[in-house]
């Protein structure tokens, strides 16, 4: 009898939660910023529509109502880092951008590289074909902005 092949190995337990709450979180974002909704709601409806049982919901809910609630400073710190106008940006580039922003400002906890690969990552899946290598670029301008000292000592 054959065996179908096992997958690969994901990641287990906080990494793999914390990654599955920033997918949806990102994907959540995305929807606020372009439909407009209450927070409430589209997070109401992203617990009803995906199983939550591996994710970190309580990372979810504070990513999703920190950027909604800092946007206006989260995009003060993006905007010198970018080539363009914030609102001629991907709609999928600005949920991630702003979603790694906050990690970088606001979870001292998430290392700066872990914040701008999950930000590589989430544009890898997401994005349009070519929208990873701009993100990287934007958050490899941000950070240094963001975790001086951290990025320094990494750089030594």
């Amino acid at each position: 009898m054959d065996h179908p092949e096992e997958p690969a190995a994901k990641p287990k337990g906080k990494t793999a939660a914390r990654r599955a709450a920033r997918s949806l979180a990102m994907q959540a974002l995305y929807q606020w910023q372009l439909a407009g909704h209450s927070l409430n709601e589209i997070e109401a409806q992203f617990r009803v529509d995906n199983d939550f049982s591996a994710v970190d919901g309580a990372y979810f809910r504070e990513i999703l109502h920190g950027v909604a609630t800092q946007k206006t400073e989260l995009d003060a710190e993006l905007t010198p880092c970018l080539d363009r106008p914030l609102d001629e940006l991907d709609p999928v580039e600005l949920a991630i951008l702003r979603l790694s922003t906050f990690e970088l400002r606001n979870r001292l906890d998430v290392p700066y590289r872990v914040a701008i690969n999950e930000g590589i990552e989430l544009a890898k899946v997401f994005g349009a074909t070519d929208g990873h290598k701009f993100v990287n670029g934007v958050l490899d301008k941000l950070a240094p902005r963001l975790r001086a000292a951290e990025v320094s000592a990494g750089r030594r």
